[in-house]
């Protein structure tokens, strides 16, 4: 089958339809407070970084959310320990205060459901690349989730972000989309993402009592989510894994 890549810039008719794509996102990681505030603007702000692809019937299977931002400019340099959350606040902070971006951040990558398996996942990241390059950058960067740590959450993310298959590729498969697009792996950064609820938000969200302090493995979660019944909340600080392009 024959897929359309688009940008909203191109295609702002398309808008809701980007947003109304089904996904397989857990329900707590939606609940990150930075990504609530501004993962929507980068439709409204910055379309030329939305990216979506169509079947041969118009429906949309799958966008890619990146955001441009200063990774040279004072105070930065490094890639932040913050990963996901960081980037996003940088990015918006450069584009209200007119600072000149020279990197590409990945924000994300999703494709439908029923389109999962066919290769649209590096189709995506590929065409990212390619808007990052056309639009002047010379680099994309990826705070990468990796998608199979969840069946390992309490294995160290330094020891998973470094695991190789014999091939030498990255034992992650979502990391070996990256590797074989080019990246290759800079760094871990340890609080990423940060989710805090009440205890009455976390049964709502996966399903379990969170009746017991301590770590509870839950579903699709790279890490424990730290319970604290006594004081009526939990928290998933979620580390990434920064991935680099070179375009």
């Amino acid at each position: 089958m024959e897929y359309k890549v688009s940008s909203l810039a191109e295609r702002p008719d398309m808008r809701e339809r980007v947003f109304a794509m089904a996904d397989s996102w857990p329900e707590f990681v939606l609940q990150d407070p930075v990504g609530w505030a501004h993962f929507p603007r980068i439709a409204g702000e910055l379309p030329q970084y939305v990216l979506f692809a169509e079947d041969e019937r118009g429906e949309v299977v799958a966008n890619a959310f990146s955001v441009p931002f200063a990774l040279g400019a004072d105070g930065r340099g490094e890639l932040p320990a913050r990963g996901w959350d960081a980037v996003l606040l940088w990015a918006f902070s450069d584009l209200r205060r007119g600072v000149r971006a020279d990197t590409v951040s990945a924000i994300s990558v999703s494709v439908a459901p029923h389109a999962q398996g066919l290769g649209l996942s590096a189709r995506m990241l590929t065409a990212m690349r390619d808007n990052a390059r056309a639009l002047g950058f010379g680099e994309v960067v990826a705070p990468v989730r990796p998608n199979a740590k969840h069946r390992e959450p309490r294995t160290p993310m330094e020891e998973y972000a470094h695991r190789l298959r014999p091939d030498g590729l990255p034992y992650d498969p979502w990391m070996r989309v990256h590797a074989r697009a080019g990246a290759v792996v800079h760094s871990v950064a340890p609080a990423s993402m940060t989710v805090s609820g009440s205890l009455e938000e976390w049964r709502r969200w996966t399903g379990l009592p969170f009746d017991t302090a301590g770590d509870v493995e839950v579903p699709g979660a790279l890490v424990p989510v730290r319970c604290e019944p006594e004081q009526g909340y939990a928290v998933y600080v979620e580390p990434n894994v920064w991935m680099r392009h070179a375009l």
